[in-house]
């Protein structure tokens, strides 16, 4: 086991599949203890399950993220068990898309709390309970936050919010010692995007994708992981792109 990060205690929402679950299993592979928080018990179970059977630490804390009081209850639960947080992936979002004239209250609500509210709620969360040497946030942002996409105008809000977020609190937080930064992933069909995303998506995809291909759940947690290691020790309010360059190639 790789004991790059043995000394971190980091919380990872949404961590009970796709990209948070790699993210959570990749820095308990290089010796990070993780605090594993998805809103469904089952999902959590697994992840943990997984981390535990390569030898790797973890706690599940099954919550709703978007519930300030109970993200900073299994922030201090997670800080009970292996000590103070050094950091934070602020992962979890519920989606839906649709045409902007189509977007119920109800929906664009719960895309806010969970997309918007939650990442100040775990940046909370990781000050009331994290390390007073240092600690890193990195949140999830998307291409979407740039380059707008049909049918993707509550999904883009949130996104650009994190992105203008991210850098706003590195600047606030800095001082403090606490970095902050914020991966964007390319097109990964993970769990959760394909019951949005058909095959005539992806094929979309990857044909506006230079590298010509979807990415994989492990490629975006290895950026995750790149953020919060001593590797990235000066770099705070970047926007990482992990993603084939579709960020940058014309439509």
């Amino acid at each position: 086991m790789n004991e790059h990060l043995s000394n971190d205690v980091v919380l990872v929402t949404g961590a009970g599949r796709g990209i948070g679950r790699a993210t959570a299993e990749l820095l308990a592979k290089r010796g990070a203890s993780v605090g594993v928080v998805d809103v469904n018990e089952a999902d959590v179970a697994s992840t943990v399950q997984a981390i535990e059977a390569a030898g790797g630490k973890a706690l599940g804390l099954a919550a709703d993220v978007s519930d300030r009081a109970a993200l900073l209850a299994v922030a201090e639960r997670l800080a009970a068990a292996f000590g103070p947080l050094t950091g934070i992936v602020n992962n979890a979002m519920w989606i839906r898309y649709g045409p902007v004239d189509d977007i119920e209250e109800d929906v664009l609500d719960r895309m806010l709390a969970v997309g918007v509210k939650a990442a100040f709620w775990g940046v909370q969360a990781l000050l009331a309970h994290g390390s007073k040497n240092g600690a890193a946030v990195v949140n999830i942002c998307s291409p979407v936050a740039d380059l707008g996409m049909a049918n993707t105008a509550s999904y883009t809000a949130v996104k650009g919010a994190i992105s203008s977020l991210t850098r706003q609190l590195a600047v606030e937080l800095g001082p403090r010692g606490v970095r902050v930064n914020a991966v964007t992933p390319g097109a990964v069909p993970t769990p959760g995007a394909r019951a949005i995303v058909n095959e005539e998506g992806y094929a979309l995809r990857r044909r506006q994708t230079p590298l010509g291909r979807l990415g994989e759940e492990a490629e975006i947690a290895a950026g995750i992981a790149f953020l919060l290691s001593p590797d990235a020790s000066f770099v705070t309010g970047e926007v990482l792109h992990v993603d084939g360059g579709i960020s940058v190639k014309s439509m």
